[in-house]
């Protein structure tokens, strides 16, 4: 089965970058000078996926502009003779057309997934949260559709976290099949370190079948009013195997403060053109206490 479609849900207010996110989609955050979606989009399509469905809300706009042709912005960087930026502009316009649907209620990342069901179709999919960066030589999505061509299961992404952290994440139960790859038991939503099953942790991509959208539209909604994505994969997990992957590269959290502050930092010295004089100032840096 060839993967070719890959949902971004992006319909989040960002209240974590509040007060920054009233006005800016936690999305087009730039991460030194690309914004963090497009990181994720990078990441798709360097994986083969072309068809990309962008799950918006009200106040998300930026994101399908940042994308689309800027006519005025393209002819006065050509008339000024700036002609290295009007090919990064021209890039990202010819990167890709995205698919955009509209989350009209924040009611859960399982919602959110629903909503992209009639684009999707019958066909299996991936989900990626862009707020996890991956920064791998092999693109981590990629990665996990060869587990899924060769083994024919659902996959979900994980990673190794302390047991203190456990709370922070969906937590899953798993049995080892072979090398990076575990097959899953069970999953529970931010538990307590003492009665955490594991510490692997659920990271934000996921390859899944199309009859995720039918328990979807089953599951009930949590005591919060949301309907979540991991209440929907525990039930298809009572259906049928799901394989759990470790993935190889580095994951930056940039939906949090630190890590988002970690990603622009290592990132940046990872650039030929900023790395070596940005490490150099890093040096001179006060740390104090």
């Amino acid at each position: 089965m060839t993967f070719r479609t890959c949902v971004f849900p992006c319909a989040g207010f960002g209240t974590r970058f509040f007060p920054a996110t009233k006005v800016i989609p936690k999305e087009m955050l730039p991460l030194v000078d690309k914004p963090i979606l497009q990181y994720g989009i990078e990441e798709a399509l360097g994986s083969g996926l072309d068809k990309l469905v962008i799950v918006t809300s009200k106040g998300k706009d930026a994101i399908l502009d940042h994308f689309d042709r800027t006519s005025e912005l393209e002819r006065s960087l050509r008339e000024r003779g700036k002609l290295d930026l009007l090919g990064e502009v021209d890039a990202v316009s010819r990167m890709t057309d995205l698919i955009s649907v509209r989350q009209k209620d924040a009611l859960g990342l399982g919602h959110a997934v629903l909503q992209a069901r009639d684009l999707v179709g019958g066909e299996p999919f991936a989900v990626m949260l862009c707020d996890d960066i991956v920064d791998a030589e092999d693109p981590c999505i990629g990665q996990m559709i060869r587990v899924y061509e060769r083994r024919g299961n659902p996959v979900i992404a994980l990673q190794e976290v302390p047991r203190a952290e456990t709370r922070q994440y969906g937590i899953v139960a798993a049995e080892p099949v072979e090398d990076r790859i575990v097959k899953l038991t069970d999953m529970v939503e931010k538990p307590k370190p003492e009665a955490a099953p594991s510490n692997l942790a659920i990271i934000g991509r996921y390859l899944l079948p199309p009859e995720i959208f039918e328990i979807l539209d089953r599951t009930r909604a949590d005591v919060g009013g949301e309907i979540q994505l991991t209440s929907a994969l525990k039930t298809l997990l009572s259906q049928r195997p799901i394989d759990g992957y470790l993935f190889t590269g580095k994951r930056y959290d940039a939906g949090d403060k630190l890590g988002y502050l970690k990603a622009t930092v290592e990132l940046a010295l990872k650039r030929a053109d900023l790395g070596p004089a940005f490490r150099e100032y890093l040096r001179t840096v006060d740390l104090g206490q």
